[in-house]
């Protein structure tokens, strides 16, 4: 579980979003962090029995810096206004591997993961594997679990195509996913969940959820490298 204060100071920063604000209240920055870094290795531990391809990482290693990257963007406040991790055994920041995600945010927390807009030739790999192999792509993302958990793979306008990619028609099994650029769900956790004590089981059964679909997508990108 995680603590109220935490919740309350990312609520507090996205009004205060100023350095000056920050730095009068870093100590409870210092404390929110460390509660959030908490969670994330008990998540982490926890799954690790199942997925063994997490064994190996701390919670410092998936959780990403508050500092927002302002340069290359008109909104100029320098702080996000949550917490997020990317528990990936390659890497918050691969590019080429499949993996969970947590998102701390009030009235906005998620727990998910996939493969989030990869590069044109890890794409071209994913979709074609999705192609040859539809039959064990789609039991996974139909599978009671899955849908019961996320409704299905994000489509919106963001993360799919209008058209086809060229080579497939439009009569493929498979054509609603081959449309996709990214391969991602995502469940919403309400603020009430954040702070009850099985929080943890609750990310985690979300990742059981998600884990045959990272596996089915991590197989494929071995073939990339």
């Amino acid at each position: 579980m995680l603590q109220i204060q935490t919740i309350n100071f990312l609520k507090i920063l996205k009004i205060h979003n100023n350095k000056i604000w920050f730095d009068k209240n870093r100590r409870v920055y210092e404390n929110a962090k460390t509660d959030f870094e908490t969670l994330i290795q008990q998540v982490i531990d926890k799954h690790a029995k199942k997925d063994a391809s997490l064994r190996e990482l701390t919670a410092k290693d998936c959780i990403f810096r508050i500092n927002r990257d302002i340069r290359f963007t008109k909104d100029k406040t320098p702080y996000k206004s949550n917490f997020g991790a990317s528990i990936n055994a390659k890497g918050k920041n691969a590019w080429d591997s499949a993996g969970y995600y947590f998102h701390l945010e009030p009235d906005a927390s998620f727990v998910g993961g996939g493969l989030y807009m990869p590069p044109k030739e890890v794409l071209y790999k994913v979709r074609q594997e999705v192609d040859y192999n539809f039959s064990v792509f789609n039991k996974i993302v139909t599978s009671r679990k899955f849908v019961s958990m996320f409704g299905g793979l994000d489509n919106r306008s963001e993360f799919s195509l209008t058209r086809l990619p060229k080579g497939y028609t439009p009569d493929n099994p498979a054509s609603k996913y081959l449309k996709l650029k990214s391969f991602i769900v995502s469940t919403h956790i309400s603020d009430k969940e954040l702070i009850k004590p099985d929080l943890v089981k609750t990310i985690t059964t979300a990742f059981e959820a998600l884990q045959p679909l990272l596996y089915f997508l991590n197989e494929t990108l071995k073939k990339v490298e």
